[in-house]
């Protein structure tokens, strides 16, 4: 029986040189559309599946290959004699290669003005059913759907006169998890187009994989890097990177978590994380003054930091950072000179991000893998829950309550238990999740040092005990931010009063696990 392949490819790349190589093993060509013109420009002989199926394309290319004598040439199982014999009865031939990929939906979608119409044009209806069929019946049928793989197909039919059993069902699992990825972007899409709020009954999530690693949070895990297929504005998988080695497990989360901090900042800010942590947070008017407040709040903790910064980084700044050791330096850009500077070393990541100050997508989702399950929420995109409520008989200052603000920007992404300490739009001192608040407001505390008295502190949710304001006022803390909510709140909020400290209330918590 002649060999037959079918190709039809809406990216062609290396579609003729496949065409060739298989003609020259001997195999008739079957097309379409495009493909057909494309490989017939070159010269080579290609027999359109409608001189097959006796059967015109129709309905503007909708329907071209969906058709039994197509789709029984690729499911029929050569070694079942019941098939084979329909075949020969149908005067139906066997298709022992197929090579197809799909119409480009998610290039359509990412264009700022698609319709929706457009969208529904560029699903593929065809494609997938073809890829699906060869690759249900992947021990007799080679299934191509990644050019990458057109070499390989040819190495081993020149090589052993067929394609492996092993590379077959490499090359069906391969068309599965692509089509699964194709169809799950259409479902996520055209759920976006409707007015919902609720999340769905099925969640099929694709993400595409930017980069394998070494290993992951520990060397004997196992790790890669996956990204949405759209575009994300301001997520670190669109940052370039400048300098230094490639990006670890542990810097990519740290560093996404630098950046969710930083994203709730305008003025010019500076962010260092360590271990998920802030270990440094700094607001003022230039960048440098910002980076040393960001520095001198724990010199300790941001050694062997990430630091982001949402601007220009200029010379003097540079310098500043190059005096310790970065793992990850992250900006919109970087001046000549700075950037000449950071480069001097040579294991320092060097990333830029143009779109850093991005605001976080509207329909974004937070998921947690939790064994047998997901944990799936919408993005916590909101910092305050109106204006403050002041409840204590001391109102705070103005400079108070900017500090206020800036600290429970910060402690928003602290660990809970979390508590922050700030002056002058920098921090003090953070306390990072503890399992009870006390402890977590005694470690920013003594963090803070001597500079802690008339400092503010932020706390991420409410004081179950009046406890933590009484470490404050001993400490000399002249104003506290917290969500408040507690059945205890009077408690607090009279020992402020007690203590000449003004405290107000956000109405909204910021559990950080």
């Amino acid at each position: 029986m002649a060999k037959r392949a079918f190709l039809s490819v809406f990216d062609k790349t290396g579609v003729v040189d496949f065409a060739k190589g298989l003609i020259g093993l001997g195999f008739e060509i079957l097309s379409t559309g495009g493909t057909q013109r494309e490989l017939e420009n070159a010269g080579l002989a290609v027999t359109n599946v409608s001189e097959i199926t006796g059967f015109p394309e129709c309905l503007d290319g909708r329907v071209k290959t969906l058709h039994p004598k197509i789709h029984a040439g690729i499911l029929a199982m050569r070694g079942n004699e019941e098939h084979m014999k329909q075949l020969k009865e149908l005067g139906v031939e066997t298709i022992d290669v197929v090579a197809v990929n799909l119409y480009p939906f998610k290039q359509t979608i990412s264009q700022a003005d698609v319709t929706l119409e457009d969208a529904i044009e560029n699903i593929d209806i065809g494609g997938p059913t073809m890829l699906r069929a060869a690759a249900k019946n992947w021990q007799d049928v080679a299934v191509v759907v990644d050019a990458s793989d057109y070499q390989k197909v040819l190495d081993e039919l020149k090589a052993d006169g067929s394609v492996s059993r092993d590379t077959k069902f490499y090359l069906s699992a391969k068309v599965f998890e692509n089509t699964a990825a194709y169809d799950a972007l259409i479902a996520q899409y055209l759920r976006k187009q409707m007015d919902v709020e609720t999340l769905p009954e099925k969640l099929t999530l694709t993400y595409e994989k930017q980069q394998e690693m070494r290993y992951g949070e520990n060397p004997h895990q196992k790790a890669a890097f996956y990204k949405e297929p759209l575009h994300v504005a301001g997520s670190l998988a669109n940052a370039e990177q400048l300098n230094g080695k490639e990006l670890s497990f542990n810097n990519i989360s740290d560093a996404a978590g630098a950046l969710d901090c930083l994203r709730e900042f305008t003025e010019p800010t500076v962010v260092g994380v360590k271990h998920a942590n802030p270990c440094g947070v700094g607001s003022a008017e230039t960048l440098y003054d910002a980076y040393m407040k960001a520095y001198e709040c724990d010199p300790v903790s941001i050694f062997g930091g990430i630091v982001a910064c949402n601007r220009e980084i200029d010379e003097k700044t540079a310098s500043q950072m190059s005096k310790i050791f970065l793992e990850i330096v992250i900006a919109p850009s970087y001046t000549k000179e700075a950037l000449d500077i950071l480069c001097q070393k040579k294991n320092l990541r060097v990333l830029r991000l143009p779109e850093i100050s991005a605001p976080l997508p509207k329909d974004g989702l937070d998921t947690k893998k939790v064994l047998g399950g997901l944990l799936v929420q919408g993005l916590n995109d909101k910092m305050f829950d109106g204006d403050f409520k002041v409840v204590t008989k001391r109102q705070p200052t103005d400079e108070e309550l900017e500090n206020l603000e800036f600290a429970f920007k910060v402690v928003k992404y602290v660990k809970s238990n979390g508590i922050a300490v700030a002056k002058g739009m920098g921090t003090l001192g953070i306390g990072p999740g503890q399992t009870n608040r006390i402890w977590a407001a005694e470690m920013a505390i003594e963090r803070s040092g001597e500079d802690v008295r008339g400092a503010v502190l932020a706390s991420d949710a409410f004081f179950p005990f009046d406890d933590c304001v009484e470490v404050a006022a001993q400490a000399g803390i002249t104003a506290i931010i917290q969500p408040g909510g507690s059945i205890r709140d009077e408690d607090s909020i009279k020992k402020c009063d007690e203590n000449g400290i003004a405290m107000v209330f956000t109405g909204i918590r910021h559990f950080r696990h």
